[in-house]
Protein backbone atom coordinates (compact mmCIF):
# COMPACT_ATOMS: atom_id res chain seq x y z
CA UNK A 1 0.00 0.00 0.00
CA UNK A 2 1.44 3.63 -1.03
CA UNK A 3 0.45 6.30 1.48
CA UNK A 4 0.32 9.74 0.10
CA UNK A 5 1.43 12.30 2.87
CA UNK A 6 -0.70 14.86 4.01
CA UNK A 7 1.54 16.34 6.95
CA UNK A 8 5.01 16.94 7.40
CA UNK A 9 5.43 13.96 9.70
CA UNK A 10 7.25 11.61 7.58
CA UNK A 11 9.65 11.47 10.78
CA UNK A 12 7.31 9.34 12.55
CA UNK A 13 6.31 7.01 10.10
CA UNK A 14 10.12 6.03 9.37
CA UNK A 15 10.32 5.68 13.59
CA UNK A 16 7.60 3.88 13.24
CA UNK A 17 8.31 1.41 10.58
CA UNK A 18 10.86 -1.36 9.52
CA UNK A 19 11.68 -0.01 6.22
CA UNK A 20 10.06 2.80 4.26
CA UNK A 21 11.03 3.32 0.62
CA UNK A 22 9.43 7.12 -0.39
CA UNK A 23 9.36 8.98 -3.64
CA UNK A 24 9.83 12.12 -3.18
CA UNK A 25 7.51 14.43 -5.99
CA UNK A 26 5.73 17.37 -7.14
CA UNK A 27 2.93 18.29 -8.87
CA UNK A 28 4.36 20.07 -11.37
CA UNK A 29 6.97 16.99 -12.30
CA UNK A 30 6.36 14.79 -15.29
CA UNK A 31 8.48 12.45 -14.69
CA UNK A 32 7.58 12.14 -11.00
CA UNK A 33 3.72 11.23 -12.41
CA UNK A 34 5.34 8.90 -14.67
CA UNK A 35 6.93 6.64 -11.76
CA UNK A 36 3.78 7.11 -9.60
CA UNK A 37 2.17 3.70 -10.66
CA UNK A 38 5.28 2.17 -11.09
CA UNK A 39 5.77 2.78 -7.48
CA UNK A 40 2.52 1.65 -6.55
CA UNK A 41 2.82 -1.32 -8.39
CA UNK A 42 6.36 -2.00 -6.50
CA UNK A 43 4.31 -1.40 -3.15
CA UNK A 44 1.81 -3.67 -4.14
CA UNK A 45 4.79 -6.70 -4.81
CA UNK A 46 6.26 -5.73 -1.30
CA UNK A 47 3.54 -5.85 1.20
CA UNK A 48 5.81 -5.57 3.90
CA UNK A 49 7.66 -2.36 3.15
CA UNK A 50 6.34 0.76 3.62
CA UNK A 51 5.54 3.27 0.59
CA UNK A 52 4.89 6.92 0.94
CA UNK A 53 4.88 9.74 -1.68
CA UNK A 54 6.21 13.30 -0.54
CA UNK A 55 5.44 16.23 -2.10
CA UNK A 56 8.71 17.82 -1.80
CA UNK A 57 7.31 21.19 -1.79
CA UNK A 58 4.76 21.08 0.59
CA UNK A 59 6.47 19.22 3.41
CA UNK A 60 10.07 20.32 3.49
CA UNK A 61 10.95 18.83 7.12
CA UNK A 62 10.09 15.35 5.36
CA UNK A 63 12.44 16.54 2.55
CA UNK A 64 15.49 17.53 4.51
CA UNK A 65 15.48 13.88 6.08
CA UNK A 66 17.07 13.09 2.38
CA UNK A 67 19.34 15.11 -0.06
CA UNK A 68 16.25 16.11 -2.63
CA UNK A 69 17.92 18.24 -5.39
CA UNK A 70 16.35 17.28 -8.31
CA UNK A 71 13.02 15.18 -8.81
CA UNK A 72 11.81 12.64 -8.48
CA UNK A 73 13.98 11.41 -5.80
CA UNK A 74 13.86 7.54 -3.94
CA UNK A 75 14.92 7.09 -0.49
CA UNK A 76 14.61 4.65 1.35
CA UNK A 77 15.12 3.88 5.07
CA UNK A 78 15.50 0.78 7.54
CA UNK A 79 15.09 0.93 11.48
CA UNK A 80 14.97 4.34 11.77
CA UNK A 81 17.69 5.11 9.32
CA UNK A 82 18.67 6.84 6.03
CA UNK A 83 19.62 3.92 4.11
CA UNK A 84 20.29 5.08 0.14
CA UNK A 85 18.88 7.42 -2.57
CA UNK A 86 18.67 7.72 -6.54
CA UNK A 87 17.18 10.12 -8.55
CA UNK A 88 15.67 8.37 -11.32
CA UNK A 89 12.85 7.69 -14.01
CA UNK A 90 14.07 4.02 -14.44
CA UNK A 91 11.55 1.16 -13.20
CA UNK A 92 14.71 -0.71 -13.13
CA UNK A 93 16.88 1.43 -10.80
CA UNK A 94 13.71 2.07 -8.36
CA UNK A 95 13.82 -1.83 -8.15
CA UNK A 96 17.31 -2.41 -7.46
CA UNK A 97 16.93 0.49 -4.63
CA UNK A 98 14.30 -1.51 -2.78
CA UNK A 99 15.85 -4.72 -3.08
CA UNK A 100 18.82 -3.46 -1.84
CA UNK A 101 16.85 -2.81 1.67
CA UNK A 102 14.43 -5.69 1.70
Amino acid sequence: MVQELNQDNLGELIASNDIVVVQYSATWCGNCRIMKPKFKKLASENEEVSFVIVDAEKFPESRKLATVDNLPTFATFKGGEFVKQVQTNKFEVLKELINEVI
